[in-house]
């Protein structure tokens, strides 16, 4: 097929990569034009665009167009700019993750003129081009299978790894949901190889009971195998700064289990963890620290003590 790729970061130009490499015709466009041409000058099968008009004369009718931009105001003023590039039966796909409410407003307002709007939860991270994309995807059955051929591509195999998982929307809700899920499971594999770090008596390598788990355990995953990976490199994570961000599909997650009154006390303390990651000195811990002093007669570190114990050069944190 012939289609437009717009935005080339980290998961955009792979995804026009595989494309090009299975087959398809890809036109590419990003804010930096270099790296637009560049992906152009280095895989036969894609070609630079100017801009985001030529997506309306050099794609042949009708056209296919897939948005790999950041969730919010980028995604807004891209399909903004878009639709009016586009015409009757044209095909926007947004495979970012962007909430799903947005999408369900976006496709309302693209049927309005006529267009067809799809959602694809894609998951893969830099390792898809090689391994594959995890599709979820939503939007209107004919419009869905129009585009087949490019997520058969895009996928582990063509028939695994890709779903049309609802209407507009779904999916989107449903990578929303994975995100989540992955956010626990994130935690609970920091948590358990923390507890085994702590141990230092049995002087565990991490990495080798990382490599036994990869094999037969109930707890093998992708996460895993990438974790032995690290540890191999590093058993101490000595150039990681233990600061977690989160892309907001965490969020959004417990607040729509919240709406639903669905209890997910994973996920919401998974989230809630990477917020205490972030503070180097939390006000919440001195404050639990003086009610235990104070009803307890419990010891208090006081902040001398801990630089005398920790060492004038070393961070706070890493105390």
């Amino acid at each position: 097929m012939e289609l437009g790729m717009i935005g080339l970061g980290k998961m955009g130009g792979n995804m026009a990569r595989r494309l090009a490499r299975g087959g398809h015709q890809v036109l590419v466009y990003d804010h930096l034009a270099d790296e637009a041409h560049r992906l152009s000058e280095e895989e036969p099968g894609i070609t630079a665009a100017g801009s985001m008009a030529d997506f309306g004369s050099r794609l042949s009718s009708p056209r296919t167009v897939w948005i790999m931009v950041p969730e919010g105001e980028a995604t807004e003023q891209t399909v903004e700019g878009l639709v009016v590039k586009l015409e009757a039966g044209d095909t926007i796909i947004d495979g970012g993750n962007s909430f799903y409410k947005d999408t369900m407003r976006r496709a309302q307002e693209a049927r309005q003129m006529r267009l067809h709007y799809i959602d694809v939860g894609t998951s893969g991270g830099v390792w898809g081009l090689d391994e594959g994309y995890s599709l979820m995807v939503g939007g209107a059955q004919e419009a869905v299978e129009r585009i087949r051929p490019i997520l058969q591509t895009l996928a582990p195999a063509q028939d695994r790894g890709w779903g049309h998982v609802g209407p507009s929307g779904a999916g989107h809700f449903v990578k929303m949901v994975h995100n989540g899920i992955e956010y626990g499971m994130m935690q609970a594999y920091a948590e358990g190889f923390e507890i085994l770090k702590t141990k230092k008596e049995f002087t565990l390598d991490l990495h080798e009971i990382a490599q036994i788990w990869r094999h037969g355990s109930v707890v093998r995953s992708w996460l895993l195998d990438l974790l032995a990976q690290a540890f191999s490199e590093d058993q101490e994570l000595g150039n990681i700064k233990g600061w977690v961000s989160d892309s907001g599909e965490g969020r959004w997650t417990v607040k729509e289990a919240m709406d639903l009154d669905v209890p997910a006390p994973v996920i919401s303390l998974a989230l809630l963890m990477r917020f205490v990651s972030r503070q180097d000195d939390s006000f919440a811990a001195k404050l639990l620290a003086t009610m235990r002093n104070q009803f307890g007669g419990h010891e208090v570190k006081g902040i001398e003590e801990r630089k005398a114990k920790c060492g004038e050069a070393v961070e706070l944190i890493s105390c």
